[in-house]
C-alpha cells in the first residue's frame, strides 16, 4: 500500500452486506431503465458505417454484431455473481478492491475519471449538441455555430449534474422516461425502415468476402472494437447498488432483461438500415441512422432520426453522470482518491461532490475535443486496450473471490462455472491481441495516460525519494 493512503479497512467485515450511507430508492424498473440507457446512446447510430467498412460484407457485419452481444452477456453473467455478492456502490471498481491489490482498482478508476468515462459523458454530449444543430436545421433552415454546439453539450453536462445532486429518486424518473423515449425512438426508427419500400437483396451483396485471410481475421477484430463500444454501458446498474431496493435479485435480472431487450433493438435497427442501403453505401457513412431514414420517409425521416439520436445521447449522458460519480465517492471512501469526493450531501444522500467535479472535468475535456474532427473511432481505439485488461481482471476476480471467500453469500452464480469465465477471458485476451496489432499507437497512449496514476497513488514515496528529509540526508 502507498505511504500516505489510509487502508481500506477489513474489507471481510463490511463487503457482502447490504449497509449503506445512501437511500435505496432504485426499483427494479428504475435499474432496468439504466441498464438501456447506458448502453444505447450514440453507439448504434454510428457504428454500423465504420464496422460494415472494415468487415466489406453483410455477413461478416451480422457475425460482428451477434458475437458481440454473445459476450456482453456471458460477461454479465460475471458481474451478476459479483455485484449479487458484494451489492456496494462501484461498479468494478469494487471488485477489483476486494480481489487484488488496491492499486488495481485505483488504476481502473484513476482511468475512468481522468480518460475514458468522462470522456465518453463529453463525447455522447456533443452528439447531443450536433443532432440539435441538425434538427433545428432542419426546421428552420438554419443550424448551430461550432461554438454552439460546445455551449449545448456543457449546458447539457451541467443541467443533468444538478439534476443528479438533488436526490437518485429525481433523477431515477429522468431514466424511466428517456429509457422509454429510448425504445420508441429506435421502434420507430426500424418500423419507419421496414414499412418503406427497400430490398431484400442487399441483405447477401455480397454475404462473406471473396476470400478469408489473417487480414479478415485481424479486420474482425477491429469491427469488434466498435461493436463493444455500441453494447458498452451495460454494467451502469452496479455503479449504484447501494441505491437500489433488493439489490442481490434485482441487479442481476437488470443486466439480463436490458442487455436482452438491447440486443433485439440492435438486431433490428441493422437490418433496418440494410434493409434501406446496399453495403456499398452502407460502408462509406457515418450518419448511417439518419441516411436510411431519410431514404425511408425523406426530410420528415431526417427530423424523425435527429429527434430519436437526441433522445438517446440525452438519456446517456444523464445515465451516465449517475452512474459513474459513484465509482470517485467510492474510491474517495476507501482513502484511494480525492478526500472531498467521498462526501455525502446530508439532505439529498448523493455523493455531490464527486458529481461536480466529473462535470469539471468533463467540461475541460469538452474544451479540448471541440478542436477535433472525426474523433469518434478515434476515441474508441485509444481506450480500447486499457479497459480490455481491466475488464480481463474483472472476469478474473470471480475465480480469485471464489477461492478468498468461499462462503460468501452468492445468491447468483455465473452459469457454467467456470468454463463460461474461461472463454469470455480467453475471448477478451485475443481481442487484446488483435487491438494491439491494429490499433497500436493508440493503444499504448492509452496505457500511458493509465500509468500515469502511479504518480499520485506512489506519491509520497516519490516525494521522499527526491527530496528526502534533512534527518535522512546526513545518513
Amino acid at each position: 500500500m502507498a505511504a500516505g493512503m489510509p487502508s481500506p479497512g477489513n474489507l471481510s467485515e463490511s463487503l457482502f452486506t447490504e449497509d449503506t450511507r445512501l437511500k435505496r430508492e432504485l426499483g427494479l424498473t428504475e435499474t432496468i431503465s439504466i441498464v438501456i440507457g447506458r448502453i444505447i446512446g450514440s453507439g448504434i447510430f454510428r457504428t454500423p458505417g465504420t464496422i460494415m467498412a472494415c468487415t466489406l460484407s453483410t455477413g461478416l457485419f451480422g457475425l460482428v454484431w451477434l458475437v458481440g452481444g454473445i459476450i456482453t452477456i456471458f460477461g454479465a453473467m460475471c458481474y451478476a455473481e459479483l455485484v449479487a455478492m458484494i451489492p456496494k456502490s462501484g461498479g468494478p471498481y469494487v471488485f477489483l478492491r476486494a480481489a487484488y491489490n488496491p492499486v488495481w482498482a485505483f488504476l481502473r478508476g484513476w482511468a475512468m475519471f481522468f480518460v475514458a468515462e468522462t470522456g465518453s459523458i463529453t463525447a455522447v454530449a456533443l452528439v447531443f449538441a450536433e443532432h440539435t444543430g441538425d434538427l433545428m436545421r432542419l426546421s428552420t433552415g438554419e443550424g448551430l455555430t461550432a461554438t454552439g454546439i460546445v455551449a449545448v453539450a456543457g449546458a447539457t453536462i451541467w443541467a443533468l449534474t444538478l439534476v443528479n445532486c438533488f436526490g437518485v429518486f429525481l433523477s431515477g424518473i429522468v431514466q424511466d422516461i428517456f429509457s422509454f423515449v429510448k425504445v420508441l425512438a429506435l421502434g420507430a426508427v426500424i418500423g419507419v425502415c421496414f414499412t418503406a419500400p427497400g430490398s431484400m437483396s442487399h441483405f447477401s451483396q455480397p454475404l462473406w468476402p471473396d476470400e478469408f485471410t489473417w487480414g479478415t481475421l485481424l479486420a474482425f477484430g477491429a469491427a469488434m472494437r466498435y461493436s463493444f463500444f455500441a453494447y458498452s454501458g451495460w454494467e451502469g446498474a452496479t455503479y449504484v447498488a447501494e441505491e437500489v431496493r433488493n439489490p442481490r435479485r434485482n441487479l442481476p435480472l437488470s443486466l439480463f432483461i436490458g442487455i436482452s431487450g438491447v440486443f433485439v433493438l440492435y438486431v433490428g435497427a441493422n437490418s433496418a438500415y440494410l434493409y434501406q442501403l446496399p453495403a456499398s453505401q452502407f460502408r462509406e457513412s457515418s450518419r448511417i441512422a439518419v441516411e436510411a431514414v431519410q431514404m425511408a420517409a425523406g426530410a420528415l425521416g431526417g427530423m424523425l432520426i435527429s429527434g430519436a439520436v437526441m433522445a438517446n445521447t440525452f438519456g446517456n449522458v444523464s445515465t451516465q453522470i449517475l452512474c459513474k460519480a459513484r465509482t470517485w465517492q467510492a474510491m474517495a471512501s476507501d482513502g484511494l482518491f480525492f478526500k472531498k469526493f467521498a462526501e455525502i450531501h446530508p439532505r439529498y444522500k448523493t455523493p455531490n461532490y464527486s458529481l461536480v467535479f466529473q462535470g469539471a472535468w468533463a467540461t475541460v475535456l469538452l474544451l479540448f475535443a471541440a478542436a477535433e474532427k472525426n474523433s469518434y473511432e478515434a476515441i474508441i481505439d485509444f481506450f480500447t486496450v486499457s479497459g480490455t485488461i481491466f475488464n480481463i481482471m474483472t472476469f478474473g476476480s470471480v475465480f480469485i473471490l471464489r477461492k478468498k471467500y468461499p462462503d460468501a453469500p452468492r445468491p447468483y452464480k455465473a452459469w457454467l462455472y467456470p468454463y463460461s469465465v474461461i472463454v469470455i477471458i480467453l475471448f477478451h485476451l485475443a481481442y487484446l491481441a488483435v487491438t494491439l496489432v491494429t490499433a497500436f499507437l493508440p493503444s499504448m497512449l492509452g496505457l500511458l495516460l493509465t500509468s500515469s496514476g502511479l504518480l499520485y497513488y506512489y506519491r509520497r514515496e516519490l516525494f521522499s525519494f527526491i527530496a528526502p528529509r534533512s534527518g535522512d540526508a546526513s545518513r
